[in-house]
């Protein structure tokens, strides 16, 4: 041991946070004088001086293009103690975004290029007491994309979707959605999102803490593995404390990478569910290394994927603590575009949303981010399960050796770092990379080539889970028939899982989802344009029209808007106005999402997963996401909290038999005994009992409850069903139209509102002399109701609880002020 690892040895850990205020330079504008706050990004730092629009309004992507076309340096001074600088020391730089060179008091320390990394800088020696200077020069991504393209043997094809402004995104490791995408703005940001700090260690540093899960009968042993960095031969001292118990001490370590193992037992344990079928208890670990302390919440549950033979195919589905359970949920992007305003709170009141519309999985998307460690961690609070996609989209993607190296260590930090977490469900390749094979006419020219490569970055990928995280399933890519099986997962519904676009990409009716029954369908979806409130944030008045150009470039799939109108003129008669126009375009989208899900729900179990695409937008923009950006609730989103029930019952037309069928869906443990009361409705109010009974619904499973000939519905009927429980307690209701609206006569309605708080909350409840259908409430207060787009009868009262956004406590006054109602009706 030299004198410096000896005086070393007797330091306790300690850290100084880099973050902060960095002054912001570009060679392109030498005038430029400007800051920027890191972690977060230069387009935001822009905004925030005046220095740019905002992005998001009119077209002003065009006007801030420049910002990704020229290089930019961050740089900034910070103080270091003479004990501090005498420490084995790390320098952490978390998401760098993407290609820099990190300096250290003038000197190169490292150049990178992957966004996905976590990089720690052995800087020991190399920091001074006193005054210190880190310099960030980041390169403009496009060029070195363009670079990297050129000099690559053969020519690989990027996304469609990020034409015409960022070619060969591909060539970079940086969320492909950075570079525009057919629902996202081609912003290119820059910056450092990341952990920014400076670590001083005694001996040795945490690098990663892993745990793995063995069940038993009353307990369940806990391997706690912990990689450690030491910086010299020695001795260190490791210790994990989990419910009540200490384990671990001193351990010999030697310099470089040490791989260290406890064991502990945890006696009768509390399991972990996934929402909606039992809670969420977590166990605090704390994990100390020589006084520095990581923390981790530990969530005890036996999931496995079941993937075998049955008599269809080969089952896909869920079994989490010994029950197949059926996965309800969407598919997430980044919560923004601008990586500044991304925030805990933003993500958390997403999240919050997802299991308020009865979600119990959300599919990270192989084109965005690996995202903060938060939001993982509301995840295991809330009980929403994490189909993980690496971030891999949509294009081919170069395996020459140097972008492996790059991947090996992106994949296998990322998986280190998130594989304790009770969420993390399923760990998958990439979305649609195996069948884009397909897209371009390069990829096509030379198959078997693109298929070789492929296979190459795939069996990385697997390697990489099977070495790191070996009791969860790898996928190899979203949509996939199995392992090694390169046809067609848009199409064949017999295993794997399913994307299915015909309905909005080929402009099918609604009703082609019940022509395809998939094992688990994992992308399908159906646009709308976002919230009137929300398009009023971008627009003048002028520009509110569908074709208008600003309402096109808030629109980035190709005659998204044409097709949004083409298919209502379908279903409904078309609107007096542009507001109306919106509003309806929302009942449609929740309609077509509605329609898919009741379906595939009712073959359970035979689909065992639904996850449409999206629940979220990162700007305000025309497309299939379920809630607004900022999180306001779109008319699907509502929807979804009905047709994800636990307990549902759904209507089900059998064409070839000119019948209804009513079934019901139990995805809970226990049988369910429920009332069910069914009426033919006329639009005019008349109502017709046509059922009332018991019936029991056996657990986990979908049902017959009910045959209806539909010759029982006369002209302008429509059929109109509510459950309860055998307290008499209103479980759900429904209705079904065996025509599109369009051909119905709704008669004008006199809907009547009034507010009352009983316990504190407020309660919207209406009434209406005329059958009024999707009615929707809206106020000034931000917020969402217990239910929206409903139906209202005559003679039946409907209430609707108001949840505000925490902080806020709005008095009746204010709710009723800015109280609007909307339905079908009004909308021509």
């Amino acid at each position: 041991m030299t004198a410096r690892e000896n005086s070393s040895a007797n330091f306790e850990y300690a850290e100084i946070d880099l973050g902060g205020t960095f002054s912001l330079h570009t060679s392109a504008r030498p005038s430029l004088d400007a800051t920027i706050t890191l972690p977060g990004d230069v387009h935001a730092a822009l905004i925030g001086s005046g220095e740019i629009p905002d992005p998001y309004f009119g077209d002003n992507e065009q006007a801030v293009m420049w910002v990704s076309e020229v290089p930019w340096t961050v740089e900034r001074h910070f103080d270091v103690s003479a004990e501090m600088a005498e420490g084995h020391l790390t320098l952490t730089l978390g998401e760098i975004d993407c290609i820099a060179a990190v300096k250290l008091n003038g000197k190169l320390l490292a150049r990178v290029d992957n966004q996905f990394i976590r990089n720690d800088f052995n800087v020991t020696g190399k920091i001074h007491p006193g005054e210190n200077t880190l310099r960030i020069e980041f390169g403009v991504a496009r060029e070195i994309a363009k670079k990297r393209y050129d000099a690559h043997p053969f020519p690989i094809p990027y996304a469609q979707m990020n034409q015409p402004y960022m070619a060969h995104i591909n060539f970079l490791r940086k969320a492909a959605c950075h570079g525009g995408w057919d629902w996202g703005i081609c912003l290119m940001p820059i910056g450092v999102y990341g952990t920014m700090k400076l670590r001083r260690s005694r001996r040795a540093r945490i690098e990663s803490v892993q745990v793995t899960q063995q069940h038993g009968k009353d307990s369940c042993d806990l391997i706690i593995t912990t990689r450690v960095h030491a910086f010299a031969d020695g001795e260190v001292a490791l210790s994990h404390t989990i419910d009540g118990q200490q384990v671990g001490g001193k351990k010999r370590v030697v310099a470089g990478e040490n791989i260290l193992i406890e064991r502990v037992r945890i006696t009768n344990p509390q399991i972990w569910w996934p929402f909606g079928q039992g809670k969420q208890p977590l166990y605090p670990l704390t994990t100390n290394l020589d006084g520095e302390f990581t923390k981790r919440e530990i969530g005890l549950r036996n999931l496995e994927w079941i993937v075998e033979k049955d008599a269809i195919d080969h089952a896909f589905k869920c079994r989490v603590n010994g029950r197949d359970i059926t996965m309800l949920g969407a598919n997430w992007i980044p919560a923004d575009a601008i990586p500044s305003r991304i925030t805990k709170e933003v993500v958390r009141d997403l999240l919050e949303s997802a299991v308020a519309a009865n979600m119990n999985m959300i599919r990270v998307w192989g084109g965005g981010q690996y995202e903060p460690d938060y939001f993982y961690e509301i995840c295991d609070e809330l009980g929403i399960l994490v189909w993980h996609d690496f971030m891999f989209s949509c294009m081919s993607y170069p395996t020459n050796p140097e972008m492996l190296d790059s991947i090996r260590t992106e994949i296998t930090q990322q998986v280190r770092r998130l594989s304790h977490h009770a969420c993390i469900a399923l760990w998958c390749g990439d979305n649609e990379v195996i069948g884009s094979i397909n897209w371009y006419e390069e990829t096509r020219n030379n198959r078997d080539r693109f298929v070789a490569n492929y296979d190459r970055l795939s069996n990385l990928l697997a390697g990489i889970v099977a070495e790191e995280d070996p009791g969860r399933r790898f996928w190899p890519s979203s949509p996939s028939l199995g392992y090694m099986d390169f046809a067609d997962g848009w199409h064949i519904d017999t295993r794997g899982d399913m994307h299915y676009w015909d309905v909005w990409h080929s402009a099918k009716p609604f009703e082609a989802y019940r022509t395809v029954n998939p094992r688990f369908a994992s992308e399908f979806g159906f646009q709308s344009f976002t919230s009137m409130n929300v398009i009023e944030s971008f627009t003048t008045p002028e520009d509110r029209n569908p074709s208008s150009p600003v309402m096109e470039t808030h629109q980035r799939n190709d005659g998204g808007n044409a097709r949004i109108l083409e298919t209502m003129c379908r279903y409904f008669r078309f609107p007096k106005g542009f507001a109306e126009m919106v509003f309806l375009s929302q009942v449609q989208q929740g309609l077509a999402i509605k329609t898919a899900i009741e379906y595939w729900r009712s073959t359970k179990p035979r689909c065992m997963g639904t996850l449409f695409w999206q629940i979220n937008d990162c700007w305000p923009v025309a497309s299939w996401a379920s809630l607004d950006y900022g999180g306001q609730w779109k008319l699907l989103h509502y929807m979804a909290r009905r047709f994800f029930l636990a307990q549902n019952v759904v209507a089900i037309p059998d064409t070839a038999k000119n019948a209804i069928v009513l079934r019901g869906i139990n995805d809970s443990a226990g049988k369910a005994e429920i009332n069910l009361t069914v009426s033919a409705v006329h639009t005019n109010g008349n109502i017709r009992p046509l059922h009332q009974g018991q019936h029991s619904l056996n657990p986990d499973k979908a049902i017959d409850l009910l045959r209806l000939p539909l010759a029982d519905l006369a002209a302008g009927e429509f059929l109109f069903f509510e459950w309860s429980d055998k307290d008499g307690v209103l479980l759900g209701e429904n209705d079904f139209f065996p025509r599109a609206y369009k051909y119905y006569e709704i008669e004008a309605a006199r809907i009547k509102a009034t507010w009352s708080s009983p316990d504190g909350k407020p309660v919207l409840t209406l009434t209406t002399d005329k059958p009024a259908f999707f009615v929707t409430a809206t106020t000034d207060i931000p917020g969402y109701f217990s239910d929206n787009a409903v139906t209202l009868l005559p003679g039946r009262e409907t209430s609707l609880s108001f949840t505000p956004r925490k902080g806020a406590n709005p008095s009746q006054a204010a709710l009723a002020k800015g109280l609007k109602l909307q339905h079908l009706r009004e909308t021509y």
